[in-house]
């Protein structure tokens, strides 16, 4: 409904003729205050913002966010011509910059150019494109899946697609972002569970379900920011005992979970066919960039005609589905780096507890936090790393709360043992040193 349309109908709810380009009284007062209503930083949001990073300055710790890597990311890294030691990238199988990869992308490049340049649904797709969901449905044992052109905007248009207001979406407490704005457009009720808690979300399920058409579980596979799992195979049989669906978001678990890396169905033995929806994106160890969902054939047809993250974009970039395509065949074919990785990710875990750091949840995967119990502290910490040669990102308020600030450390298999122990060992010298965590 147009704003005008809009203007028109309040004014005859309210008995009296509206004009839809009047001004409201707050603005025509037109005094001071009501300048923050057409400035953008005014917004709340901004302002908090604004308020770390004065305080950051006054402890004279630089701004960590958006430095510029000069080239590949991957154990290390060059930033302002200085070589580092590098914990922030999820290159976690080092398939980005791989030579396979790399050629993949330029064959790609030459056969049909850098861009999809439209809808898939509205021109056609390239090979490569389908090449690259049948490789992903093989690696999952399920029908068929669709990629998206972002990670983000795949569980935003999927959940809002497939559920709406007569439905309900309960999610895990930390859960990613993406999950919670496609509830919310979707608009479906919302429930959260305890993390983790099986028991909890059992308990919920039993009280609600009856008031709610369809119900959608969701978790993730791999947590982002506390490396930990759920409990698949308990899930599995609440989504059947509550007549559920369930969805995991694969985003941190592909490549990472299984003896191969095929994710969390793996690591626990579960038949992939018993989740309904498979999230992940290409953008971890696939080396490319976008999102996909996996699952039985219906899935998949009707979010290729209906949803509006795919319908109403361009198709995945031809080289970026070939390098996450040729990525994938690797892991695959090399299922030794995902040894490795996990051999690093326990290794990790252990010295970091040993030099005194609060690792939270980890179970010691790709993904080690170290909370610090507050964004400054998060922020003042990461700077004294990056000053050391480490280069670790703070996470804080918003993206968690703030008692869980944190730094967190991405594990690649390309790591070395040496790697480890140098960031441990600084860590334990900068807690020392008195650098509050």
């Amino acid at each position: 409904m147009s704003g005008v349309n809009k203007a028109q109908l309040i004014g005859r709810i309210l008995g009296r003729k509206m004009d839809p380009d009047a001004a409201s009284p707050a603005v025509r007062a037109g005094d001071a205050a009501t300048d923050r209503l057409t400035r953008f930083d005014s917004l709340p949001g901004y302002k908090e913002m604004q308020v770390l990073m004065a305080a950051t300055r006054t402890f004279g710790v630089d701004n960590p966010f958006f430095r510029t890597h000069e080239g590949l990311a991957t154990s290390t890294t060059t930033i302002g011509g200085r070589r580092y030691l590098n914990f922030s990238s999820y290159n976690y199988l080092g398939l980005n910059g791989h030579p396979e990869v790399n050629r993949a992308a330029k064959d790609a490049i030459d056969r049909y150019g850098v861009s999809a340049s439209a809808s898939r649904l509205v021109a056609g797709e390239r090979p490569v494109q389908r090449e690259l969901e049948e490789a992903l449905a093989d690696a999952y044992g399920v029908e068929d899946c669709v990629v998206f052109v972002s990670g983000h905007a795949t569980n935003v248009s999927t959940i809002a697609t497939l559920f709406g207001p007569r439905d309900i979406v309960i999610h895990d407490s930390l859960i990613h972002n993406s999950v919670l704005e496609g509830a919310r457009l979707s608009g479906a009720a919302r429930r959260s569970f305890p993390h983790n808690d099986t028991a909890a979300l059992d308990s919920i399920l039993a009280d609600i379900r009856g008031q709610f058409e369809r119900a959608l579980i969701v978790v993730e596979g791999h947590y982002s920011m506390d490396g930990d799992i759920p409990d698949l195979p308990a899930l599995i049989a609440l989504k059947r005992r509550h007549k559920c669906f369930l969805m995991v978001d694969e985003a941190h678990a592909l490549g990472v979970l299984g003896r191969t890396g095929r994710g969390v169905a793996e690591h626990f033995g579960s038949d992939p066919r018993d989740v309904d929806i498979w999230m992940g994106t290409l953008s971890k160890t696939l080396a490319g960039c976008g999102g996909y969902v996996a699952g039985e054939r219906a899935l998949v047809e009707h979010l290729k005609y209906a949803a509006p993250g795919f319908v109403y974009s361009v198709g995945i970039a031809p080289p970026l589905a070939a390098a996450s395509l040729t990525a994938l065949r690797i892991m695959r074919r090399e299922p030794e780096r995902v040894e490795r990785l996990q051999e690093n990710g326990r290794l990790f875990l252990k010295l970091a507890a040993e030099a005194g750091l609060d690792t939270g949840l980890s179970q010691g995967l790709s993904i080690i936090p170290a909370i610090t119990g507050s964004s400054l502290k998060a922020v003042r910490l990461s700077s004294a790393f990056f000053e050391h040669g480490i280069n670790v990102q703070p996470v804080i308020h918003p993206a968690v709360e703030e008692k869980a600030a944190r730094l967190r450390f991405f594990l690649t298999e390309t790591h070395t043992e040496a790697d480890m122990r140098l960031a441990c060992e600084t860590a334990k010298k900068l807690i020392y040193q008195g650098t509050r965590i």
